[in-house]
């Protein structure tokens, strides 16, 4: 990860303030907790103490709300000042448990309520911060980012509608398709990717895990998740394979075309441990078809990464799978909220995402490459190493 002592060579930009909707506030807190620590280090370090000694701070949190009114219309507020502050405002728009009354009836917010709750702090700050930086774990309408007939492109749309009230760079993790930045080529566009915190999670879970083409293979769950495949099978060192997608185009059922089967394209899989890497689970069918699948080529253990887990239909079916030994975990980050039911299942890992959002924030506050932090290739060949050798 990014060497800490490239902070320490130079000054923040301006003042950190992080602006974090409820959608978010648990996983704010943690950030908070580690650009506070790394602060309070750098301080005793740093080739100017006297003037980092003022961008040093207990909190980083800046107080806000979106209250609303009885007929379910709602306003931002910030509780303190942003005036010449380097602005980080965080929004988790796949957080569903959240809720507001509509005329009496309760309401569950979706990714639409919380994309206009995130303008209207954009707006509350009415363009006195220094800059405005929006991290969006999951973007917003990532999935409907190009147009096949008569239909809107949404996500391009919020971004431009985003930098143009003043927004200078967009950190999103994992984006359905990174190309959707060419909406706006003139302004920042960050798109991270966790295969690190992926394997340290699985690893620390999984600690026989051999790691070698003898006895692991990265699997791609579709066309769409082959560049994700390709290059962890290159930094592990491990062959992949991939499964295709057979789709009914007569007919359109919940928005998209069924899936008639899935076609595996790779080596023999037979008694090898199985990645299967994609970007979500949304309701799991086709992530736990290919799992059967494999489980019915004869493959060892099956363990699946997804950047978000979002659950759609619940976990009856991953219960069921589990029970039958066709996946053995389920990893996935904590960039989305997880409903409590989660952690108590058995194969279920969460890959903590907060120190790294805390050096992405701390890094661009200081206006550093952040080269180091996009391209996790060392950070995973040092991890494997350590691994290797806990096992001999």
């Amino acid at each position: 990860m990014l060497n800490l002592k490239e902070l320490e060579k130079t000054l923040p930009v301006a003042p950190l303030k992080i602006a974090a909707l409820d959608s978010c506030k648990d996983l704010a807190g943690k950030i908070n907790n580690y650009l506070i620590d790394f602060r309070h280090t750098a301080v005793e370090t740093s080739v100017n103490p006297a003037l980092f000694s003022k961008h040093v701070a207990d909190n980083y949190l800046l107080e806000l709300s979106c209250p609303r009114f009885g007929s379910g219309e709602a306003k931002g507020m910030l509780k303190e000042t942003v005036r010449g502050c380097d602005l980080f405002v965080m929004v988790d728009v796949c957080n569903y448990s959240m809720t507001y009354s509509v005329n009496g009836h309760m309401n569950h917010m979706s990714p639409d309520d919380h994309y206009q709750d995130l303008k209207r702090i954009i707006s509350a700050a009415n363009g006195k911060a220094h800059r405005v930086n929006v991290i969006m774990p999951f973007l917003y309408e990532s999935r409907q980012h190009k147009r096949t007939r008569r239909e809107s492109l949404d996500c391009a749309f919020a971004l431009e509608e985003l930098t143009d009230m003043g927004v200078s760079n967009i950190i999103t993790f994992d984006a359905h398709d990174p190309r959707v930045q060419n909406a706006i080529p003139l302004k920042g566009f960050d798109n991270f990717t966790p295969p690190y915190q992926f394997m340290k999670a699985l690893l620390r879970s999984v600690p026989d895990l051999n790691v070698d083409k003898d006895h692991l293979m990265i699997i791609s769950p579709d066309e769409g998740a082959m560049h994700r495949a390709v290059y962890f099978s290159n930094v592990l060192g491990v062959d992949m394979g991939m499964f295709y997608k057979r789709r009914d185009y007569s007919t359109i059922v919940n928005g998209k075309n069924p899936i008639v089967a899935h076609e595996f394209l790779g080596d023999d899989i037979h008694g090898k441990d199985l990645i299967i890497i994609d970007d979500m689970i949304s309701s799991g069918e086709s992530m736990l078809d290919v799992a059967k699948q494999l489980k019915e080529r004869g493959a060892g253990r099956v363990f699946v990464c997804t950047t978000f887990g979002l659950f759609t239909d619940g976990f009856g079916k991953f219960d069921e799978y589990y029970e039958k030994g066709y996946i053995d975990r389920v990893i996935t980050t904590n960039l989305t909220y997880l409903p409590p039911v989660a952690f108590e299942k058995p194969y279920f890992i969460t890959a903590d995402m907060s120190k790294y959002l805390a050096l992405i924030i701390d890094s661009l506050n200081h206006d550093v490459s952040i080269g180091d932090v996009l391209n996790p290739t060392k950070r995973l060949h040092a991890l494997l190493e350590r691994h290797r050798e806990g096992i001999k």
